[in-house]
């Protein structure tokens, strides 16, 4: 008979519970008796995750001021027709006016906005991330819908 490992399980069990890992092609498995555990962790073993103090929590937009207005036709309506200090996306998620569907949004077209004002939510991966304005002004236009899908650096909001 093979020797305990610690106490515990003997190697040809731990030799199946690998053969196991390999042919389920998973991630980890880990047996616990008591105190003792043993983890035998496959090829496709996921990083760990980073501890939720690490999670960011408000991310701050990033603003650059839009490029000059060239003369546009009517067509051309699918681009921002203002100019100012444009407010993108810093992540990619689902674009939020409000801080919950029974509240008003965080700002309209025509309110004054200071910098550091919570301006809109993106939530991405069930995270809700607050994005603020990094320079005064008013809110000249808001370029995508409630509840719209957005993409990095996509422009959402312009200031004058």
């Amino acid at each position: 008979m093979s020797e305990k490992i610690y106490n515990m399980a003997d190697l040809d069990t731990i030799e199946k519970l690998a053969d196991i890992v390999a042919e389920k092609d998973l991630g980890e498995i880990t047996i616990v008796d008591g105190g003792k555990t043993i983890t035998v962790k496959g090829k496709k073993c996921p990083p760990p995750m980073p501890p939720m103090g690490m999670m960011p929590q408000a991310v701050p937009a990033a603003v650059t001021a839009a490029p000059a207005a060239s003369a546009e036709t009517p067509a051309a309506s699918a681009a921002p027709k203002s100019q100012g200090k444009v407010i993108k996306a810093p992540l990619v998620g689902t674009f939020y006016a409000a801080p919950s569907p029974d509240q008003p949004p965080f700002v309209q077209v025509g309110d004054t906005v200071k910098k550091g004002d919570v301006v809109l939510i993106i939530e991405s991966m069930k995270l809700m991330n607050e994005v603020t304005s990094d320079v005064d002004g008013v809110v000249q236009e808001i370029l995508v819908k409630n509840g719209e899908a957005v993409e990095y650096d996509q422009p959402l909001m312009i200031l004058s």
